[in-house]
């Protein structure tokens, strides 16, 4: 008799005419060969991971993908946020090509956000646009990067600054992947949870400070009902503006200040993704709070949440390097949300009530950044 599948949350990012479904679930990489199919009809699949995410679930996905009748293929990179360049893209594309695929060729980006980005801008220039298909392993790509069709790479002025808008066709969240990752991994994916609730939604931040232990030590229901109501958020705000034109640029609270420390430190494992915003969200509330804007108790609540998190809250935190305001504020000053000069903050007025300003004066930041580097002692 065979076992019927475990069950899975299905939401639904709706994009009118490219729509996608998002399934969170146990088991999903076994079974993600049927879910594709049914998804995108493809035939064929390029599966583009990275060495450490290959060897763990790759033969799985292959074999996943065979059993529903598509031709597989595998294409491996290296870990880590240096391959999100240029170079690396370049091999990408030339590898696929070098498969002979066709416009029918469906490219599967299996891993954390990095290798989400890289796939997802390859499949999105490759013969003009290619389906592609996210299966994330980590939390912060389940929660976050794997949502919404941003892709790009890093180049030496900052993230992200290179690439398209370009929407999976299915994101495939399979919770015990999660059960891989290093602890170090999970809590930097964690900060993309609590942001949501920092964003809009205070309720679901106090559930994150009464579950967020369980969810960073492995209870399984309490990791599942964190991935579907990240997902939840991000697929409401992506579904009303799905470029970034307005709602949707709430979504990087903590990025304008975390983009800046990331590429201080050379984008690098010195400072993982979520471990910047985390710091970032911090800031932005700490700015917040110093132009009257947002309650302190809310900032201290924040600071406490991501303490017991271990998540930096202080430049103690972060690796060693000269820390200098003015050049943090330069690298503000290439994000890709710059606009007319003025660079574009999420500020908050509390937990769950963040909004865009564009005119916080600079001197502001170069204090912000002074008085907390020199809290290094």
């Amino acid at each position: 008799m065979i076992a019927d599948p475990p069950p899975c949350e299905r939401l639904i990012v709706d994009l009118g005419d490219h729509a996608y479904p998002i399934l969170v679930g146990a088991g999903l990489i076994d079974r993600a060969g049927q879910e594709i199919a049914l998804a995108t009809g493809a035939r064929r699949a390029i599966i583009v991971s990275d060495k450490t995410v290959d060897s763990l679930f790759g033969t799985a996905l292959e074999h996943s993908l065979r059993r529903a009748g598509l031709a597989a293929d595998r294409v491996v990179l290296p870990p880590g946020e240096p391959t999100k360049d240029f170079a690396h893209l370049a091999s990408l594309c030339e590898r696929v090509l070098a498969l002979r695929i066709e416009r029918s060729t469906l490219i599967v980006a299996l891993g954390g956000g990095v290798i989400g980005d890289i796939a997802g801008f390859a499949a999105g220039i490759l013969l003009r646009g290619l389906d592609f298909v996210q299966v994330p392993t980590t939390l912060l790509a389940q929660v976050d990067s794997a949502v919404g069709g941003k892709t790009g790479i890093n180049t030496p002025q900052g993230k992200n600054l290179v690439g398209l808008f370009h929407q999976p066709r299915l994101v495939l969240a399979d919770v015990d992947s999660l059960l891989t990752l290093p602890k170090r991994q999970l809590r930097a994916g964690y900060a993309e949870v609590i942001k949501y609730g920092l964003i809009n939604d205070p309720a679901f931040f106090s559930w994150l400070e009464d579950h967020g232990t369980a969810v960073l030590e492995g209870d399984a229901d309490a990791r599942r009902h964190a991935v579907l109501a990240s997902c939840r958020a991000k697929a409401a705000i992506v579904g009303r503006d799905e470029r970034e034109s307005g709602e949707r640029a709430l979504l990087n609270l903590g990025h304008t200040f975390g983009h800046a420390l990331e590429a201080e430190t050379g984008f690098g494992d010195d400072l993982l993704h979520g471990e910047a915003v985390a710091f970032g969200m911090l800031l932005a509330f700490t700015l917040s709070a110093r132009l009257g804007l947002c309650p302190w108790p809310d900032v201290e609540r924040v600071r406490r949440h991501l303490a017991a998190s271990t998540l930096p809250t202080r430049f103690a935190d972060l690796p060693s390097r000269p820390w200098t305001a003015g050049r943090l504020l330069a690298h503000m000053r290439h994000d890709k949300k710059v606009k007319d000069g003025a660079i574009t903050f999420v500020l908050v007025r509390g937990i769950g009530r963040a909004f865009l300003s564009r005119d916080v004066p600079a001197d502001e930041v170069i204090r912000l950044f002074d008085d907390h580097i020199a809290e290094r002692g």
